[in-house]
């Protein structure tokens, strides 16, 4: 879903280039928005937690995009957008943990069953991620691919909300989705970096 989303974003893109504005605005407008989503999802608010979660994609997609139409691209750059990512994940993900501990009657009940699929789901939906970094530190191409993004990921999320009966098959789906992407980007990568050393030796 994250190319379709990124070309609805293309007059933000254009305006923000025209403005000479810094990716980094965008990255901290994700976070923001991101905490937000999840202050929203805590309270059951799903139209609100829709709005916020899709701002929260659009400053994660345009942090990148302006720096590339920009030519402004730098390495720190690409740590902030990282560590903003990973931020906007755990608030989200928090929100739902706070949505999920409510679902058994009045308090807060975070030693839930429901809570701890979330918190299960929240860890795997950190796996794709480091996957690609782990590939990319060992020189291969920094991967985005797969079934379960970013994008869907805040899809499930709002599902969960505004449906909570579903919440214990989202998060099943979180982790499965996470796993599967996982397991393509590290695949991709080791084929591309076997790759690269059979080259190396050829050349050699």
């Amino acid at each position: 879903m994250k190319p379709w989303y990124t070309r609805r974003l293309t007059p933000i893109l254009n305006v923000a280039v025209e403005r000479r504005l810094s990716p980094d605005v965008f990255t901290a407008a994700g976070v923001v928005a991101a905490g937000a989503a999840g202050a929203a999802v805590a309270l059951g608010w799903w139209p609100l937690a829709a709005l916020f979660l899709a701002l929260r994609l659009a400053g994660a997609n345009l942090d990148g995009a302006v720096a590339r139409a920009r030519g402004v691209s730098r390495p720190w750059g690409f740590v902030l957008n990282e560590i903003g990512d990973r931020t906007s994940d755990l608030l989200t993900f928090a929100g739902l943990a706070v949505w999920a501990a409510r679902q058994r009657g009045p308090g807060l009940h975070f030693l839930s069953w429901p809570v701890l699929l979330v918190l299960v789901a929240a860890l795997a939906a950190t796996l794709p991620t480091f996957a690609s970094l782990a590939a990319a530190a060992a020189g291969a191409q920094r991967r985005n691919g797969g079934p379960l993004g970013k994008t869907e990921r805040c899809l499930f999320v709002l599902l969960a909300t505004a449906f909570p009966v579903i919440l214990p098959v989202v998060c099943t789906q979180l982790v499965n989705g996470s796993l599967i992407t996982a397991t393509l980007r590290l695949r991709a990568a080791r084929r591309e970096l076997a790759a690269k050393q059979r080259g190396e030796v050829s050349a050699s």
